[in-house]
Order: structure tokens, then sequence, then C-alpha cells
């Protein structure tokens, strides 16, 4: 007999599942299973036939509804959170119904029988896992088909990589009158100065290599611009989220803050390149500027030039295009090192382990090359450091390394800030706080549109015993960024500021935060344990203390307060309490 064809269709799937399911069946079966069926008959039934939306499979505690409509799918999820919500106010707060719901929009498999499987299906199920208590948390894809069509806001909330899931998924969770969202997330004001992001360049290839200079491209015309200060400049670690995907200008406006986007392409063929480049105003999607570049591949830096130019000239005033013209600098260096410097740049933001280790034979490749590259030199010892502070190199070997290149990169290049973000690291390693903030504070000056450089500068607050002065720092780093890359290590940032005023709920929320993001890292569980020790939250210390022993099985108090970077006795003797109350011997 002929077996039927499996179908494959573009759905929006919608999975709720019971908030605490086991300990409402366990305290009253019947109660909570009769709550269930009268929610569903009165709420959730009318509310699914309104939206049109059919049920493919009811569980104890959830269920799986797919709908024709991403729109129909999350106005559906919302009003069933707003009518829920209302409808358990005169329950007790221990037997109240509450439910997280997941929304995606992707490809499922329908079966002859009804039932749906594919990728489509596990992620909404995945993302309802996610999803806080009585809200709801949707895929980017979802997200990018909701624009002005519901009246509620979205909050972003990052990436993340989902289980069995090749490719990381953009995360948003949807607020609506009633609803409050984990942090407070405004519709962001315009800065009172001409405001840009720049969008990945499109790479007019498969081939792997023009991937990587259209993301070099990308990221030296950033940097340009961020040096200018007239200009409040997106991080290029927020928009190379945006890479390879369909996007909205006016909703990154929204989403960013921004009055400008400048997108384009590149084309590589032979040694002849290429670059398209158009600016765009996120308000009336009007095309300001549009410009073609051809020329020979040495010539790069050249058209690096004009394209930053051309911007400036079209935006802002006369004066920041004088200043450009002024500060330009035109590379002597040879290609390949500068892609060896990209491709580092690249795994600088991964910050694990491998990626870092990974940094360095390209850094040591491009310094080959050309002996006086300046960001090479420096982000060798910055990285070096940073492995140090892991536990991954000697301190003292990473000490005199950093001392040595950040001297040399100064000398190439003085206003490379790389090299006072690694002069940074070692002020930190030695407990140096005048240096460490005349470093960073240097930093921040060359490049005021650097969001790492804000955050460094709000650690620099934090180990020098300022956390009132770090937490402005660390919230201008993600007003500038808000999809950093190195979201998980601002998370750091605010545990530790949190930790050094002694607000340890908030210390420990953003170290469990922290972790999360970056979970080979050992000094947010550090951090989080001390918290909870203060807490007295003998479960949470438990198993952050579990966790770091996990990481560093050796990890001791003299351990912990000779590697410290908290310059004031007093912080780094209260971190050794908190850590020995939560059972660190």
């Amino acid at each position: 007999m002929a077996t039927a064809r499996a179908e494959r269709r573009l759905a929006a799937i919608l999975a709720a599942d019971v908030v605490g399911y086991s300990r409402l069946v366990e305290h009253d079966e019947a109660a909570t299973l009769s709550a269930l069926k009268a929610l569903r008959r009165q709420v959730i039934d009318p509310l699914l036939a309104e939206h049109q939306g059919r049920i493919v499979k009811l569980m104890g505690d959830g269920a799986l509804v797919e709908f024709g409509s991403v729109v129909d799918a999350v106005a559906c999820a919302v009003a069933i959170q707003k009518i829920v919500a209302e409808n358990q106010t005169d329950a007790p707060t221990e037997r109240r119904i509450v439910f997280r719901i997941g929304v995606n929009l992707g490809d499922v498999i329908h079966e002859v029988d009804g039932d749906l499987y594919g990728d489509g299906v596990n992620i909404a199920a995945r993302l309802q896992a996610l999803a806080d208590p009585g809200g709801i948390c949707i895929s980017g894809t979802a997200y990018d088909h909701l624009q002005g069509k519901l009246d509620c806001e979205y909050e972003y909330l990052g990436e993340r990589a989902l289980k069995n899931m090749e490719r990381p998924v953009r995360l948003y969770r949807p607020v609506w009158d009633g609803a409050t969202a984990r942090r407070a997330s405004p519709r962001l004001a315009l800065p009172d100065r001409p405001s840009i992001a720049v969008l990945p360049f499109n790479a007019m290839s498969t081939d792997p290599d023009q991937e990587f200079f259209s993301d070099g491209l990308t990221e030296d015309i950033t940097t340009a611009l961020s040096k200018l200060k007239g200009f409040f400049v997106i991080a290029r670690n927020t928009m190379i989220t945006y890479k390879g995907k369909p996007v909205d200008v006016r909703a990154i406006g929204r989403e960013l803050g921004i009055r400008y986007v400048l997108e384009g392409s590149v084309r590589k063929s032979g040694n002849r390149v290429r670059v398209t480049a158009q600016l765009i105003d996120t308000a009336s999607e009007a095309h300001l500027w549009a410009e073609r570049y051809d020329g020979a591949l040495g010539d790069i830096f050249v058209i690096q030039d004009e394209i930053t130019a051309s911007v400036v000239g079209r935006i802002g005033p006369e004066l920041l295009a004088a200043e450009h013209a002024r500060e330009s600098r035109k590379p002597h260096h040879s290609l390949d090192a500068w892609e060896c410097v990209v491709r580092a740049v690249f795994l600088c933001s991964q910050l694990s382990e491998e990626s870092s280790r990974r940094m360095l034979p390209l850094l040591d490749r491009a310094i080959g090359l050309a002996p006086d590259y300046a960001q090479a030199l420096a982000m060798k010892g910055w990285i070096t450091m940073w492995r140090a502070f892991q536990g991954w190199e000697d301190m003292g070997y990473a000490l005199a390394l950093a001392g040595d290149v950040v001297q040399q990169a100064i000398a190439a290049d003085d206003k490379e800030p790389w090299a006072y973000l690694a002069q940074a690291m070692t002020a930190y390693a030695t407990r140096d706080d005048a240096l460490a903030m005349a470093a960073v504070s240097q930093a921040v000056a060359i490049n005021p549109n650097s969001a790492f450089a804000h955050g460094q500068l709000g650690l620099a607050h934090v180990n020098g015993g300022r956390a009132a002065d770090a937490i402005p720092c660390i919230d201008y780093a993600l007003r500038l960024s808000p999809r950093e890359a190195f979201l998980g290590d601002f998370q750091f940032y605010y545990a530790k500021a949190y930790f050094q005023g002694a607000k340890y709920e908030l210390g420990l929320s953003y170290a469990r935060e922290a972790h999360r993001l970056r979970s080979g890292h050992a000094h947010p569980l550090i951090i989080g344990t001390a918290c909870a020790g203060f807490l007295g939250d003998q479960e949470a210390a438990t198993d952050l203390l579990g966790r770091l022993k996990a990481l560093v099985p050796d990890i001791s108090q003299d351990a912990v307060e000779a590697t410290s970077a908290f310059v004031r006795a007093e912080d780094r003797a209260r971190l050794i309490e908190g850590l020995a109350r939560a059972g660190l011997d």
C-alpha cells in the first residue's frame, strides 16, 4: 500500500505549559484538573477559536497549537495571559494556575493524523521553557513579522543557543499593559547628535574569504565613525546580530534609538573590488545618499575613507567632516595582516578558552607581517592578560608580555584604544587603581563610542571600590550597544558592582545571568556564590559553589584573595567572607 506523503508548510506554533504543574497536582490533583478544565472551557478554547488556532495536542500540563498567522498566534498568547491572570486573581497565590508560552514561526511537517513535527515545533517548545511565568517568549522569525501590528512592545532578550539547534535563536518578550519587563525597556529616545548604525556589509559571494573581507570593511567604517566625537554610533557587536537577516530600517531605528542606517555590499573579483553603500533615514526610509566604489584591492583603505567621509559630509556639520579629514589615517600594513586582526576581533567577542587561544596565532601572524601593527600588538596583550585572569595563562608571564607589547603599541600608534585597554588589564592585576582609571579613560577619550571601553570603565570603578560610579558607565555601554556580544561580561560587571555596593540580591541575579551567558567563566560564579553566602540562600550557594568547583577544582579562599582585582582590602575580605558563608574552604 502507498504511504501518504507528509506535508511541509510554514506555520506559527504556540507552545504552552503550566508553571509548577507537578506541585499543583501533588497538593490537590482533583482541584487542579478541575481548574484547568474550567480555564480551557471558559477562556482558552474561545480565544483559540477567535484567533483561528488549531489544537495539535493536549498534555496534562500544556498544549501545542498551530496558527496560520504569527500575528494571530501572538495576539492569542497575549490575550490568554491577560485573561488567565485576571481569572486567577482571587485564587490563593500557591494555587494559581500560571502559564508559560512560546511562539515560533517556522517550517513544520504535517502528518496525516494532524500531528506536527520539525524544528518549527521544537523551537516553540524550547521558547516556552524560557518564558517568564505569566509571560511569552517569541523567536526572531516571529518578531520580524509583528512590527506595528499589535498593541505591545517587545523586549530584546539576546540570542540563545537552544538544545539540538545548529544556530542561535533571537529571543523577544512581548510587553503589554500590566506586564512588567525584567529590565526597564522604554522606547529609546534619539540622542542629541547624529546617530547611526552600520549594518554588516553583504558579501556577494559564498566564499568565506569574502565574508571576512566584508566583515572587516564593516568594522573599519564603524570604527572610523566612532572616533568622531560628534556622532552617536551603535557598536559593531550589536550590528553583527543582524547579519544575514532581513531588516526593517524603521524597526532598527526604534529598537536601537538611532536616526540613520548605513548598509552596503562588497564584491571581489581577482584583485578588483566593488563596494556599494547607501545611507537611509530610519524615520522616513528615505535613501539620502548612495554611491558605488570600484578599485584595486590594495586601495581598500582609500575606499573605506571615501565612504566614511561621504557619510560624515551627508549627515554631520562641516566641522565633523573636517575632523574626519584630519583624523583619517591610511594603514600601510598588508591586507593579510588586517584580515588576521579582523578574525581575531570576531573571536574576541566569544571570549571562551578555545576562541581566546585561537586568537593568539592570528595576532602573531599579523605582527610578523606588520611589526608596528598597534591593534594587533595591543590585542595580544589584552587577551593574554584576560586568559591569565581566567587561570589559563601564568599571570607572571602575562604581565611581562602585556607590559612589553603595550609599550610597542603606544609607540606605533598612541591613538589605539586597545593599547590602553590592555594597559588597564595589567593595572587590574597589580591593583593599581590610578593606572587603571587613566588607561581606560584614555581609551574612552580616543573612541567615545566604544561600548566595550565604557564597560571597562565601569569595571575599573568597581575594582577601585566605586560601585555608584560604575553603574552609569555600564548602563551607557549597553545604550551604545543594546545587543552587545559582550553582554555576559557586562552582566558580570553589574554583578560585581552590586556586590561591592552590598546589594547582594541584585548581585546574585546579575551573576546568574552572567553565568548563563558565559558558562565557562569562573568570576561570575565567585561573585554569585559570595552574594548567596551573605543572603543566607543556601540552595543558591550550594548550586553556584558546585558549578564553581566543577570549573576550578582547586578553588580556595586563598586563591581567590590572591587573584581578586578589588583594590581595597575590605572589599577582598568581604568577598572571602561571603564565599566562606557559602561553604568554600
